[in-house]
């Protein structure tokens, strides 16, 4: 079912979404300071790609530096991203069909928020990488 869900994902919007966040990396990955954020958007992409079956955990080992980056990222582009996840979420769950995609950008509003100190994993071991 996994499977099911994550081609028509990839055909209704996650392409789009992998897209754009793939685009935010490379640009972001131009400058030193924006490495950090560029992976994050480069790891967000992958997620968004393919959301079925994985989920979100906070990293143990995730300090205050992630913590001052994450506020950063919120600043600049998080919150732009999450708009973005809250509106495509409505206009999916308007149609019985498209309330698993909508559920699924629901999903992604944490991450784009506050990227870094989470790890994504498969949804059958969440507690395996704490």
């Amino acid at each position: 079912m996994k499977t099911i869900l994550n081609l028509i994902w990839l055909v209704l919007s996650g392409l789009w979404l992998f897209l754009g966040y793939l685009a935010a990396g490379v640009l972001l990955c131009i400058t030193i300071i924006g490495i950090p954020f560029g992976v994050a958007a480069f790891r967000i992409g992958v997620y968004a790609l393919w959301p079925f079956g994985y989920t979100t955990v906070e990293r143990r080992d995730a300090g205050a530096p992630s913590f001052v980056v994450n506020v950063l990222w919120l600043v600049l582009a998080g919150w732009w991203l999450a708009i973005g996840h809250i509106v495509t979420g409505i206009v999916l769950c308007v149609t019985i069909i498209g309330i698993p995609f909508g559920i699924a950008n629901f999903k992604l509003i944490p991450v784009s928020l506050f990227p870094l100190g989470r790890e994504i994993v498969p949804t059958d071991q969440p507690f395996a990488a704490r």
